[in-house]
């Protein structure tokens, strides 16, 4: 189980960052930023997943230095959000939580470092069996 978490969680870090600086740069060129199908959901693109967002897409609320990230999902045995990560426009993980079927909610919160003058972030929620979900967040 430890070796599949880990898995996921490393896989999820890694879609982020393969996919993060695409979207980036097709966005800077003034064409929409969709994510290839079927690999990254949002709001806009759900794919095979059409009426998941809601319990999926990560919901962001922002104060001060502080982003907290919920994903409004049940946690049981079987069906859980495994990670959140905190992804700046330059494709820089500001942070990272990895969660467990035992965790009674996915909240997650991270500092944004000093220094860091980004207003565009990109908050991703991984579930097991819904994959990976990311959403747009400007500061």
């Amino acid at each position: 189980m430890n070796s599949r978490r880990k898995f996921m969680a490393m896989s999820a870090a890694a879609a982020a960052a393969t996919f993060m600086p695409i979207a980036s740069a097709s966005a800077s060129k003034g064409e929409s930023s969709k994510y290839p199908q079927n690999v990254i959901f949002t709001q806009k693109y759900p794919g095979v997943w059409e009426g998941k967002a809601a319990s999926h897409l990560p919901q962001v609320e922002v104060k001060n230095d502080t982003v907290t990230i919920r994903t409004m999902h049940p946690m049981t045995e079987k069906h859980y959000i495994v990670r959140h990560t905190l992804i700046d426009e330059d494709g820089n993980v500001i942070g990272a939580k990895t969660f467990s079927n035992t965790d009674k909610k996915a909240v997650s919160r991270f500092k944004i470092p000093a220094g860091n003058d980004e207003d565009k972030f990109y908050a991703t929620s991984f579930c097991n069996k819904h994959d990976f979900w990311v959403a747009k967040v400007k500061l």
